[in-house]
């Protein structure tokens, strides 16, 4: 059983800045990719940031410059350092595992999904 569990949001104005992170916890040997989406009650769940295991990085053209996603492989974390905030950042956001393998079936991957955080971006 894998737990991503998401903190960091909140309410911020247009300009500032917040810090997600995310824990992931449980018997994991490895994880592939550890990325944050965002979604809002009028827009699917989008790709914001991702990270490999090595360090590559993927960015939405949206946040480019401004978010900078980043990764502690030995304690399962990601974080998103998120810097001039505009509302259109506004919504949950979710953190992502992919290709995550647990010591009870090793030959296995799996996707996990944390339960959400909240950021707002308004004067």
């Amino acid at each position: 059983h894998v737990q991503l569990v998401e903190s960091g949001g909140g309410l911020v104005q247009p300009g500032g800045s917040l810090r997600l992170s995310c824990v992931a916890s449980g018997s994991i040997v490895s994880i592939n990719t550890m990325g944050w989406y965002r979604q809002t009650p009028t827009e699917s769940r989008e790709l914001v940031a991702r990270i490999t295991g090595g360090g590559t990085t993927n960015y939405a053209d949206s946040v480019k410059g401004r978010f900078t996603i980043t990764r502690d492989n030995a304690k399962n974390t990601a974080f998103l350092q998120m810097n001039s905030l505009k509302p259109e950042d506004t919504g949950v956001y979710y953190c992502h595992a992919a290709g995550v393998v647990i010591s009870d079936t090793p030959t296995s991957e799996y996707d996990v999904w944390g339960q959400g955080t909240q950021v707002t971006a308004t004067s």
